[in-house]
């Protein structure tokens, strides 16, 4: 029977990957005539394919053509990218530090809540009564600082727990954000992603629940440790495959551990990213709806979105159990933040109570420390894995620029997690500490008398915040940021794969891309190789540090999960490699010592990206054409009189 939501569920995906019905994802496709919607994606494909370098092949990096020629070949491509130029305003005005600095961010997708500009006017606000002389830390001091406490996510949920008004604040901006009702999601938030993950497995009824199903092509740090707490509760962990050399879901597998013969009202969880941030490949929200009518509870990773997608997804009609997505503070310069996890709350009852889950990253937002009391050294190392210990004045204050309002600093002692880069693996750590005082909280009085209320934290109506980030991508809107990042990445997967070896009998490709090629609603994430004349893969990591030193920074990643068919059975040798096995994968037998993938390096395209950021990257993986250009950087550096040397 066709599911009732189906005709409201197709006109919601604004990606196009709902245009086919539920049935789809149960019977085999039937041949149907080409939409308008399809005639115009086809039209897509083939006007870049014959607009970008038509007929040219480049197999000298010298002989690209420059920055002003390439981009006027591109706006010929695609007129309408000059309706993006709000962002390249955006991007002037209240990012600047990425031109002063010259550097390209192609390695986190996210979202960021204050702009840079911003940032700078609240430093030089705080600091006018600060002594003249100010180290380089406070340049990458917090707008706020997170604050452990040791509460489970059920009574966090069931009961709330106390607000400032700054995380009061930020709560409500970001849930109109995300246009999520609060009064059917509570939002927790964590320390990171990671923390979210973990916090979910520990509080999920595995022990009666006992299946978790995942949809990743690439190894998760943070679902890893959802998948290795799970298996120790008694979950049995299964994930998605992935059909080489597309990379689409292998959608009779999934059908068929989805919908299963067991009993159906007690499944397990659905762990489902609308896309993948690695490859860029884009699944249908049907397989959201599938899974909750057979019984599943679902998990939306929503941490791959980018702005705006969530505010247009609409969780009126794809209403998931749970929720997961991160907030960064500042893109460009200091991507550290915190987590969020979103519980509906009529699913509320499914969470359980657990001990284990009350040191599990589960965080208050308090306002930061004053700038002029930071310590000498307060710079982060990694990904939003390191945490300073900071103590609080007692008094109020107020930091102009960011929020207004008097905020109540209570806590004698809080964290404050910094970030000096955001190198760079593909998913974030998980934080090591925790704060030296942790305070115990206690159900409200509420609760004995059976009125259990929604939100226990007192709210500040004259407390306002200004979140910049989110205000420019409500500002562009969604229209014009996927049209923006639509023509940047398919611009640029094009012309990587235009670039092959000179003198080559085989006509070697320079890059190999994973996952979909040109495509109307392709993800912003492309995830390649770079090969040499002799057809050999240069390690993924050297070609991330290399891009390091021309500023360019990019990620990479393990793609997992692939399943070949028979067609493709003798590719599988060549292209799979084993690696050391970290963690335990859906799948294989405990104790496993290997996983097979492919390492693979990643550039992911914002919609504060511009043509020159993708025409940088394209211009440095040309310089491998030349067949010494690795034994060169070396001897660069030696010449430099590096004292290490790690090319």
């Amino acid at each position: 029977m066709q599911s009732p939501c189906l005709s409201e569920a197709t006109r919601a995906c604004f990606h196009g990957c709902c245009t086919t019905s539920l049935l789809s994802l149960t019977e085999p496709p039937k041949p149907k005539a080409p939409t308008t919607s399809a005639a115009s994606r086809s039209k897509f494909v083939i006007s870049t394919a014959s607009s970008i370098f038509p007929d040219t092949q480049f197999t000298n990096h010298e002989s690209l053509p420059s920055l002003p020629e390439a981009f006027s070949n591109f706006t010929e491509a695609y007129p309408q990218y000059s309706e993006t130029e709000q962002a390249d305003r955006i991007r002037t005005d209240e990012f600047y530090h990425l031109m002063l600095s010259d550097q390209v961010c192609l390695d986190y997708i996210g979202f960021g809540l204050f702009s840079h500009s911003q940032h700078q006017t609240s430093l030089a606000t705080a600091s006018s009564s600060s002594p003249p002389r100010q180290s380089h830390s406070m340049l990458q001091s917090c707008f706020f600082d997170i604050s452990y406490k040791a509460v489970s996510l059920n009574s966090q949920i069931l009961y709330g727990t106390q607000e400032t008004p700054l995380e009061s604040a930020i709560r409500k901006r970001i849930t109109a954000f995300l246009n999520i009702s609060e009064q059917e999601y509570g939002m927790v938030c964590t320390a990171n992603t990671a923390s979210a993950f973990k916090l979910l497995a520990e509080s999920y009824p595995f022990q009666t629940n006992r299946r978790l199903l995942t949809v990743y092509d690439y190894e998760n740090e943070a679902v890893n440790g959802m998948i290795e707490i799970s298996q120790k509760r008694g979950a049995r962990a299964a994930s998605a495959s992935f059909s080489w050399p597309s990379l689409r879901i292998n959608s009779s597998k999934l059908r068929k551990m989805v919908t299963g013969k067991r009993n159906k009202k007690k499944k397990g969880l659905f762990v489902f990213p609308l896309q993948s941030r690695m490859t860029g490949s884009r699944y249908s929200y049907l397989w959201m709806t599938l899974a909750q009518e057979q019984g599943w509870h679902v998990l939306l990773d929503a941490c791959a979105l980018g702005p705006k997608d969530m505010d247009t997804l609409g969780l009126s009609l794809f209403k998931p159990d749970f929720l997961i997505c991160s907030f960064f503070k500042v893109f460009g310069e200091n991507p550290s933040g915190f987590g969020c996890l979103f519980v509906k709350r009529s699913s509320s009852s499914t969470v359980e109570a657990s001990t284990v889950a009350r040191s599990i990253g589960i965080v208050s937002i308090i306002p930061a420390k004053q700038f002029s009391n930071l310590p000498e050294d307060s710079s982060g190392t990694d990904y939003e894995s390191q945490n300073l210990k900071t103590k609080l004045p007692d008094e109020s204050r107020v930091v102009t620029g960011i929020f207004s309002g008097p905020v109540s600093a209570r806590t004698s002692d809080g964290q404050c997690r910094s970030l000096g880069s955001s190198k760079r693996q593909s998913e974030v750590g998980e934080t090591s500490e925790l704060s030296s005082e942790i305070v115990e909280l206690e159900k409200p009085d509420a609760v004995q008398t059976g009125k259990v209320p929604i939100n226990s934290g007192e709210t500040d109506e004259s407390f306002k915040i200004e979140c910049r980030g989110l205000d420019h991508a409500d500002s562009l809107g969604l229209n014009h940021i996927n049209c923006r990042v639509r023509f940047l990445v398919n611009w640029l997967v094009l012309a990587l794969l235009k670039l092959r070896h000179p003198h080559s009998e085989t006509g070697h490709p320079l890059v190999k891309i994973y996952g979909p090629k040109i495509k109307f609603n392709r993800g912003p994430a492309v995830a390649f190789n770079v090969f040499d004349w002799k057809g050999e893969k240069i390690e993924p990591s050297l070609v991330q540090k290399l891009a390091d030193r021309s500023n360019i920074s990019l990620s990479y990643g393990f793609l997992q999960n692939i399943w070949f068919s028979e067609k493709y059975e003798q590719e599988k040798q060549k292209v799979l490699e084993n690696r050391t096995n970290k963690s335990v994968i859906p799948g294989s037998k405990k104790g496993g010592k290997y996983a097979t993938g492919i390492t693979v390096v990643t550039a992911a395209i914002g919609f504060l990206a511009n043509f020159e950021d993708a025409y940088r990257l394209w211009a440095f993986v040309a310089k491998f054409l030349d067949a010494d250009f690795v034994e060169k950087e070396r001897w660069r550096y030696v010449a430099l009189n590096q004292k290490t040397i790690e090319v």
